[in-house]
């Protein structure tokens, strides 16, 4: 019988840390004309996947930060599970990314900013509080809210302006 790894211990000391990473990956998206959201895997203390959304140039409806960034750390990793790992993303989740998230195996995701319409977590339907997930995801929201609110916020209003 194979032995699981040994719960996660949370250190939210490095939360901002981690959270600056994926808003700096946000940043390179907004550049390239994709909506600024930014993603880093962190397992072990070390970042292994990074993303930032790109359906648009990647001509991929899937490609959002966190896919972008699971998939990163999964090929690091040589593994599909990440157990003990936590995920930073700028926005909430979508429904796509939460699915994701709990067939990986992450274990904690750390969002920025709340997501009303579309987000997940919090904002609509709490998809991690489910009593028929076979895998349990501690979440936290919030962490650099209003930077991760405003790079968003000055994209679209520079979108609009256009």
């Amino acid at each position: 019988m194979r032995q699981g790894r040994q719960p996660q211990i949370i250190d939210r000391s490095r939360d901002q840390e981690y959270m600056r990473e994926a808003l700096a990956l946000a940043a390179q998206g907004a550049a390239l004309g994709e909506v600024p959201v930014g993603a880093v895997l962190v397992q072990d203390g070390e970042i292994i996947g990074r993303g930032f959304n790109c359906p648009i140039s990647g001509s991929d409806p899937s490609a959002h930060a966190e896919m972008v960034a699971i998939r990163a750390a999964a090929a690091a990793a040589s593994n599909y599970r990440l157990p003990g790992s936590t995920l930073y993303v700028t926005l909430e989740p979508c429904s796509m990314c939460a699915g994701l998230i709990v067939h990986s195996r992450v274990s904690r995701v750390v969002y920025g900013a709340v997501e009303p319409k579309a987000g997940i977590v919090e904002s609509q339907g709490q998809f991690f509080t489910q009593g028929f997930l076979n895998h349990r995801v501690l979440f936290e929201g919030g962490v650099l809210a209003e930077e991760c609110g405003a790079i968003l916020s000055e994209f679209f209003k520079a979108r609009r302006a256009k």
